[in-house]
């Protein structure tokens, strides 16, 4: 019989330290297991956001399921724990910080400004960079001037010099634009007039309902202002994280994110070659490797800009990278990224 009392009371003691530890008798427990599981999160990850959310001492600790500043606020408070400790690079340090980056970006993008959209060409604003394209001619760059209830009135586009006496009016084009933290559209419309001979020369083109949401951001890209050198690579295969000190070429970069960058050098460059880039953030080498997507030249400063498609990082790289992307501490105040990831 005593020994029966004794394994009741034993285990009653694990049960209360166990609740201790994991959050109280005053934790929201049943509330926070079913908020969990209707953002979709599994068990296993409601588990280790309850630890987060005990460990920083959060009022609402529902709050980890949908909003950014929160989880911002836990995750720096994860990593100055972690370097108070001297843990921070420690395998398991690094794979919990990996797990939280990646519920900060599913809160992120659950947002309804990734999810919902455009449906027509109305709801385009002012100075938005438009990509334009029409059967057998080039690609030409154009800007939105004002979008009126008949038409939108864009700036006169710009690329490859067109025939002499040439007029857009009545011809058929494409229409491509990332939409800022947003998605890339496209559609198809007809110019309704050519009006080059003004002092502002513009295009009228007519508007479109049926805009294709052709491809979602998916990563959150933040602007970088900080030189770095390029290496060119035989192939993608030799890719690797470690620090060169000799050769390559110095570059610019533009801005950042987990899975590329945007670039700028001197000259022409072309697509499809593989590339490692270094530079220093938050006064941590740097090291990303992967192949230029897309060229961006700009002919009157002989420059361009390279869009890079990265290789996936290490676990380490990608908290580092993260951690400058998210602004997680002063020195990096995130700021909207002016080119999409390119895919």
């Amino acid at each position: 019989m005593w020994i029966a009392i004794g394994i009741v009371v034993t285990l009653v003691v694990a049960f209360i330290v166990f609740i201790q530890r994991s959050g109280g008798f005053g934790f929201p427990w049943l509330q926070f297991y079913v908020k969990g599981k209707e953002s979709g999160f599994k068990v296993r990850e409601l588990n280790l956001l309850r630890h987060v959310a005990v460990d920083n001492n959060l009022r609402d600790a529902t709050s980890l399921f949908w909003s950014e500043k929160t989880l911002d606020r836990c995750i720096r408070g994860t990593i100055i724990r972690f370097r108070s400790r001297n843990k921070e690079n420690d395998e398991g340090s690094i794979g919990f910080l990996n797990k939280l980056f990646d519920f900060r970006k599913r809160v992120e993008f659950n947002l309804p400004k990734y999810r919902i959209g455009i449906t027509s060409s109305r709801s385009i604003i002012a100075q938005q960079p438009l990509k334009i394209t029409f059967p057998g001619g080039s690609v030409y760059y154009a800007k939105v001037v004002e979008n009126m209830r008949k038409y939108l009135a864009i700036s006169y586009p710009k690329g490859k010099p067109l025939p002499p006496g040439f007029s857009w009016a009545k011809h058929k084009i494409g229409v491509y634009f990332w939409r800022l933290e947003d998605a890339g559209y496209q559609f198809e419309t007809r110019v309704l007039g050519d009006y080059q001979d003004r002092n502002y020369p513009i295009l009228h083109i007519a508007h479109s309902d049926g805009l294709v949401r052709a491809q979602k951001r998916g990563s959150i890209r933040a602007t970088l202002d900080t030189s770095g050198h390029l290496y060119p690579l035989k192939s993608i295969e030799h890719a690797h994280e470690e620090w060169d000190t000799t050769g390559g070429y110095r570059c610019k970069f533009v801005d950042i994110s987990e899975d590329g960058a945007a670039v700028m050098v001197g000259g022409r460059a072309k697509p499809g070659l593989p590339i490692k880039l270094q530079t220093e953030i938050l006064d941590k080498p740097m090291v990303m490797a992967g192949v230029i997507k897309g060229v961006t030249y700009k002919q009157n400063k002989n420059v361009s800009v390279l869009h890079i498609q990265a290789t996936l990082p290490s676990p380490a790289m990608k908290n580092l990278i993260l951690t400058y992307v998210y602004g997680l501490f002063k020195e990096s105040a995130r700021q909207p990224a002016r080119q999409p990831a390119q895919s």
